[in-house]
């Protein structure tokens, strides 16, 4: 029976850009509501998120970046730091836990107690640069947990799978020059934010998928550029960006994926990561802003986590 935890803290929702903003403090009940509403929930050990340390951050970032994202935390209204991006008094802490949950997950993965999470938090991460907050996120949680990882022993290789609508550019900067990271990401493009980095065989694989791509192009592209490479680089840990707005039927994207399709890509994953990584995988919530259609990727996604 595979072992999973769920890594999650009510703090998350307390972050709000804005009244009506799709990055909704919402998203966090529609995913842990139909998780119970599959039967998922009796089959995870729930942790709280602790906060990530300033040391964790600045596993990828400058230091200077970090302090300037604590120094803009309001006491109280709203700071805008970019056009998309805004924080209120309770956006740090949620930033800090999300980015903690990522370090949980490693520890309790790395340690043997479980063998793969699913890290239930927000903000998102995978478009937070270096030295730039952006598309609803402020430090790369994922980036950071994988280059956490590559502390602990016997960790030499990771790699990171970012399967959300828009193109995983903060991970990308983050990770990229990193040749102990295997980095893919598959995105609607032109979309959001528009931009992607050269290839690096073996090692970094951008997949740029045409409006309206539907689940069978996404699985042939998937097989024939993401899928082998993975394999070849044998990675001792996966990482999951795991963004569900590229459903059909979410407001932010255009492609037409459905729940299966999130089902067969997490099962892909996960049996590359049973055959070269001990089963050692750690997702983290990116995107999906239809409610619905957000709740039941998610537990189609974590279904596969589970088996």
């Amino acid at each position: 029976m595979t072992r999973t935890a769920l890594i999650t803290h009510p703090d998350c929702v307390k972050h709000e850009i804005a009244p009506g903003h799709p990055e909704q403090p919402a998203r966090i009940g529609a995913v842990l509501d139909a998780l119970a509403d599959t039967d998922l929930l009796s089959s995870l050990e729930q942790f709280e998120a602790p906060e990530a340390e300033k040391s964790h951050l600045t596993l990828a970032h400058p230091e200077a970046y970090v302090q300037s994202v604590f120094d803009a935390s309001p006491a109280s209204g709203s700071v805008q730091l970019d056009a998309d991006t805004a924080m209120n008094a309770h956006s740090l802490r949620a930033s800090l836990l999300a980015a903690g949950a990522g370090i949980k997950s490693v520890d309790l993965v790395t340690d043997g107690e479980f063998d793969n999470t699913f890290c239930c938090v927000r903000p998102p991460g995978h478009h937070a640069e270096k030295t730039v907050a952006m598309g609803f996120c402020f430090f790369g949680s994922v980036a950071i947990a994988a280059l956490y990882a590559l502390r602990k022993e016997g960790i030499n290789k990771v790699a990171i799978i970012d399967f959300d609508v828009h193109h995983g550019n903060g991970t990308e900067d983050l990770v990229g020059d990193h040749e102990d990271v295997f980095f893919c990401s598959s995105f609607q493009h032109p979309l959001y934010p528009g931009k992607f980095g050269q290839n690096v065989p073996g090692r970094k694989i951008n997949i740029p998928l045409d409006t309206g791509c539907d689940g069978e192009t996404f699985k042939q592209k998937m097989q024939s550029d993401c899928l082998p490479a993975l394999r070849a680089f044998a990675p001792d840990m996966i990482f999951i960006s795991a963004g569900f707005d590229a459903h059909k039927d979410d407001p932010l994207g255009g492609l037409n994926l459905v729940e299966a399709d999130f089902a067969w890509i997490t099962s892909e994953i996960v049996n590359i990561a049973n055959e070269f990584s001990d089963g050692r995988v750690v997702s983290m919530l990116e995107g999906g802003y239809n409610l619905a259609a957000l709740g039941r990727s998610a537990a189609a996604h974590v279904g596969e986590l589970v088996k």
